[in-house]
């Protein structure tokens, strides 16, 4: 308060007290008291509420997200492994060819664990670049020691049936070698100390449903044709009372041993470039590698719908980045995603319809 308004303060208090003592008989005057501006310091505003929980490989929601690591199995497709047991399970699918035009799954587990997976088979050279990413385990029966040591250098821990680890045998209903079963929890007990942790998100996700790029922005896809090989056709058919695509081998409707259709919330094209390794399966065909680190085309379907993208790859532990038209990153619908690396530069391609 400055001394002006002390001086004017004083002089009417003088003022009051001499009108009061003139007037004995006034009932006595009220003394208002200024209350002084509180110094106590504001409260400080609510913690902002925690983002919610979505599993890392579906963006889905999740109560809570288990803390083990991404477990990837090596599945097999040909026709001899039909139908295969636990894919239906899996966040991500990715398919890839192999010797001969027949295609294997790298199968990505995370917010569901089936008991079991079949039929396992063995690892190949783009394993590494779609596997290390995860930061977690792949369990395969076998390989090459140059694709094993490759898988080791990517910093990516193996299970191996061949190298005696638990969690592996033998479905004596089915021919070698497409009878390999592998236990998944047995996989995972074998986890390293630096496993212990939820993978990083492969892809950028909707938070809400119907809100991913392609459904939002996309033209109709009712039915995505993939030509992987001579040998391998996958098609996609948009089934719109369930929201998700349906997969079948030609026109052979994929299922699993449970009888569950094989269906994807994102059907994820990448087009590769596939060459044939110095290397030779024990038939003496060529082992061929599908290039996964550089840059292409290709197409995401979600929703019914599809969009043009551009994929890129840095490195074989970076994540893959995926984008549209305007260099924006797409985001994915909710749930699960295959991933089709498609040798465009061999008898690979897609149609639209």
């Amino acid at each position: 308060m400055t001394r002006r308004t002390l001086a004017t303060v004083a002089g009417a208090l003088t003022a009051l007290l001499a009108v009061t003592a003139c007037s004995a008989q006034e009932p006595p005057a009220v003394t208002v008291t200024a209350t002084p501006e509180s110094t106590a310091t504001r409260g400080t505003p609510p913690e902002p509420a925690p983002e919610p929980s979505v599993w890392p490989l579906t963006g889905v929601p999740a109560d809570e997200v288990a803390q083990r690591p991404a477990l990837a199995v090596k599945i097999e497709n040909s026709r001899e492994a039909r139908p295969q047991t636990g894919l239906e399970y899996a966040d991500i699918v990715w398919e890839e060819v192999v010797e001969g035009g027949i295609t294997r799954f790298v199968a990505i587990y995370h917010s569901q664990l089936p008991e079991t997976v079949s039929p396992v088979r063995s690892a190949r050279p783009m394993d590494p670049a779609i596997v290390a990413p995860l930061g977690g385990i792949l369990a395969y029966s076998g390989a090459q020691p140059q694709f094993i040591d490759a898988i080791n250098a990517a910093g990516i821990q193996s299970v191996i049936m061949d190298a005696g680890h638990p969690g592996f045998a033998r479905d004596r209903s089915r021919r070698a070698p497409h009878n390999v079963v592998g236990t998944l929890q047995t996989f995972l007990d074998q986890a390293a100390a630096d496993r212990a942790v939820p993978p990083p998100a492969q892809f950028v996700y909707a938070e809400d449903p119907g809100q991913g790029t392609a459904t939002v922005s996309g033209t109709a896809a009712g039915q995505v044709a993939v030509t992987m090989s001579r040998g391998q056709r996958s098609v996609w058919d948009w089934n719109a009372e369930r929201g998700v695509y349906e997969l079948s081998n030609g026109a052979t409707p994929s299922v699993s041993t449970s009888g569950a259709r094989h269906s994807a919330n994102n059907v994820l094209l990448i087009g590769a470039q596939m060459h044939n390794t110095p290397w030779l399966d024990p038939a003496g065909t060529p082992v061929p590698e599908t290039v996964l680190v550089g840059s292409g085309e290709g197409l995401l379907a979600s929703g019914g719908k599809s969009v043009p993208v551009t994929w890129s790859k840095e490195s074989t532990a970076a994540l893959l980045v995926i984008t549209d038209a305007d260099g924006a990153e797409v985001q994915l619908e909710p749930g699960t995603t295959w991933v089709h690396a498609v040798p465009v530069n061999s008898s690979g391609s897609w149609a639209i319809q």
